[in-house]
């Protein structure tokens, strides 16, 4: 028995060519969709199949708050739903409308067992077993999504400064894309604005967590100081602490400004072996202050 997915072989695989390895966050990282998906694709089709209509304002702030601004940006989207029901559960205005967020007991044990990937692939594997309304709701939820974010989310560049970075280093690192959005998502995204050239392999939720995506793909085949994540999320940075990676923060708001530094100044420092340490911490720091944990409606 492997201890990967079938569809991560191609990360098990990969044989480095260069003497460096960067993995690329998608979402909201290289490209700015998180905005459009989250707000257009993900919190209306939550409204919509969880009976959230009569607290639909504060679904939305629940779910933008968990999903965009806050250090829980950019988890899996299953994980991420519970926790827009609980903050909902526990919020007066929701509670003085007499409104109860679904419970979802069935969705936490999916999340909870770690024998199906967070996927609908794994989703359908988990219900394969059981038959009940939640994982019906479940089931036409994420489809409800994905639907919508093909149909909604196209035309949208990568960040400036993200193809010039990408260009300049072609030739000296080995680079893939590690991200949980589906993958034909990612293909279809990275192909159209013709990035896709530059990465080896593009990785998504069916090939694992994030984490699993770098031990894979670069594991012992490179020395740590010459390993790094870009993201722009808390768990871009703690998939590369679990592989002693380094980790280059896109800031949430500063996307752009992100980019240009890691362009003009930040890969150099990486390249030259000079980027763990002083330089990394004090990213990250900046970086942490973005990121609050508890929600603006609790202060």
């Amino acid at each position: 028995m492997t201890e990967y997915p079938d569809a991560a072989r191609p990360l098990a695989d990969l044989e480095p060519r260069h003497d460096f390895f960067i993995g690329i966050d998608s979402d909201g990282c290289a490209f700015d969709t998180m905005e459009i998906k989250h707000k257009e694709c993900f919190t209306p089709n939550t409204i919509k199949h969880w009976g959230l209509q009569a607290v639909s304002k504060y679904a939305r702030e629940a779910s933008e708050f968990v999903n965009l601004y806050s250090k829980w940006r950019g988890i899996n989207r299953w994980p991420a739903l519970i926790m827009v029901f609980d903050l909902l559960r526990e919020r007066p205005d929701v509670l003085a409308r007499q409104v109860t967020p679904p419970q979802a007991p069935l969705i936490r044990e999916f999340i909870a067992n770690d024998r199906y990937p967070k996927s609908n692939d794994g989703l359908r594997e988990f219900m394969a077993s059981r038959d009940d309304p939640e994982l019906d709701t479940a089931w036409a939820w994420t489809n409800g999504v994905n639907e919508t974010v093909a149909d909604m989310v196209h035309g949208v560049p990568p960040f400036p400064w993200v193809r010039q970075s990408l260009s300049f280093l072609e030739d000296k690192a080995d680079m893939i894309v590690v991200s949980a959005t589906p993958l034909e998502a990612l293909s279809r995204e990275w192909r159209e604005h013709g990035i896709d050239k530059y990465v080896r392999v593009i990785a998504g939720q069916e090939m694992g967590k994030k984490a699993l995506h770098l031990k894979l793909a670069a594991g012992t085949k490179y020395p740590p100081e010459r390993v790094l994540m870009i993201g722009d999320a808390p768990g871009d940075m703690k998939a590369a602490r679990a592989n002693d990676a380094l980790f280059y923060p896109v800031n949430p708001g500063f996307e752009e400004e992100s980019w240009r530094r890691f362009y003009e100044e930040s890969v150099h420092v990486f390249l030259a072996g000079e980027y763990a340490g002083d330089y990394e911490a004090k990213l990250i720091a900046e970086f942490e202050a973005l990121l609050p944990e508890v929600p603006p409606w609790k202060t």
